[in-house]
């Protein structure tokens, strides 16, 4: 027994020395990296929409709204001495947007300053992958400013994916400390409705999250993943600038709990039906703690065109149950303790269908510049049962 110990206690000091040995090696061929560009990328949008139920006016009245968005992102990253990976995802948005509705916080203006905005949004993050013992670790800031608004963000997760990769677990944390300055409507400004705000006063919003994901391989042909992200919101929560009319016909300023609960849970289902053909799939259950249910029902086919383009047709379905503060005009009472006249939080239905348009590089370039990795250009179509249509066009273009 004693020299099968010894013998033991002699392999280990061999693979001791061996281990050692490894390690100097590659420690000795272990050049420091510089972090660098892992890819570039650039999104830009166009949006408009239209509807006749806008909350600045009590829920009628033009929604016309514009809106262009463009992003970009550089992600940069570098491997350490122990093979693990270290990355930095720098992002920078800017939307530019004009509203009918707006300008009708104070329609005695020809055009108020609500009337356009722009919206700065920067963010950072960091990402730690552990080769070895494959989990993930990430960190990350944002930061939000528009003319009535500003968020501060910061977020943290981990990830865990199984030996055999085919099994990956995520949870993510993410806290927002917004400032809202409360912007009255026009006629409320010397008399505000209610004891909650005055005009020009700052008030705080506060908004937790927490997601979870666990995706799992099935097989060759079929992945799933199934999500929830839990929200808790507290703070002003009500838009102090939509109006709400009363059955007396008096007028009052949008009221609304100072907190409120969503629980959304998700079943990501993708199947690949031949070598051309992947069938994506998604439904989600909402509930909020202000009465709102919701059921979300989405479909997009991927149909690979040849080696290096695809097509993608993406519809969705969407039906939501009614808050129960909510009231069209007209209808509210003065005893009532929270209202509001927003079609957001009303019962309604959408659907929107799309069609995508997705190059890769073949090695010779997009557009003749060898820089350009891929091109995606999607359009959207959105509308809803209660009059509110939508369309929206996205360019993404990635660099590497």
């Amino acid at each position: 027994m004693k020299k099968r110990v010894i013998s033991a206690a002699v392999l280990a000091l061999m693979f001791s020395f061996q281990a050692k040995a490894q390690n100097d090696t590659i420690a000795t061929n272990y050049k420091k990296q510089k972090l660098k560009i892992e890819e570039i990328n650039f999104i830009s949008s166009y949006y408009t929409q239209d509807g006749d139920n806008s909350a600045v006016t009590g829920g009628v009245g033009t929604e016309k709204l514009t809106d262009i968005a463009t992003n970009l992102e550089v992600i940069l990253s570098k491997k350490d001495k122990k093979n693990n990976i270290h990355s930095f995802d720098l992002n920078l948005g800017v939307d530019s947007y004009t509203s009918a509705s707006s300008d009708k916080i104070d329609p005695s203006s020809v055009s108020s300053a609500s009337y356009q905005d722009v919206r700065v949004y920067p963010s950072a993050d960091y990402n730690y992958t552990n080769v070895e013992k494959n989990y993930g670790l990430h960190a990350g800031v944002s930061f939000s400013a528009e003319f009535d608004y500003t968020s501060i963000g910061a977020n943290i997760g981990f990830t865990k994916t199984s030996k055999d990769k085919n099994r990956e677990f995520s949870v993510k944390g993410m806290a927002f400390f917004d400032t809202w300055k409360v912007i009255l409507p026009i006629e409320l400004r010397d008399d505000p409705s209610d004891n909650e705000a005055n005009h020009l006063d700052t008030k705080p919003r506060t908004s937790y999250n927490l997601g979870l994901t666990l995706s799992q391989v099935i097989n060759k042909k079929f992945q799933i993943a199934l999500l929830a992200d839990l929200g808790y919101q507290e703070g002003l929560l009500a838009t102090k600038f939509n109006r709400v009319y009363f059955d007396d016909l008096s007028v009052n300023s949008e009221k609304l709990p100072s907190t409120r609960i969503k629980i959304p849970v998700g079943l990501r289902a993708n199947y690949f039906l031949n070598d051309r053909i992947i069938l994506r799939t998604f439904y989600r259950y909402y509930y909020d703690n202000w009465g709102i249910n919701s059921h979300t029902i989405s479909l997009e086919p991927s149909i690979k065109l040849t080696a290096f383009s695809s097509l993608s047709l993406p519809y969705r379905f969407y039906a939501q149950s009614e808050a129960k503060y909510f009231k069209p005009i007209n209808q509210h009472q003065a005893i009532d303790e929270f209202y509001t006249s927003d079609y957001d939080l009303s019962k309604f239905s959408s659907n929107m269908i799309g069609l995508g348009y997705h190059l890769t590089d073949s090695d010779k370039g997009i557009f003749n510049i060898k820089r350009i990795h891929s091109l995606e250009l999607r359009y959207g179509y959105y509308t809803r049962n209660n009059g509110l249509d939508s369309h929206i066009i996205t360019l993404a273009l990635q660099f590497k």
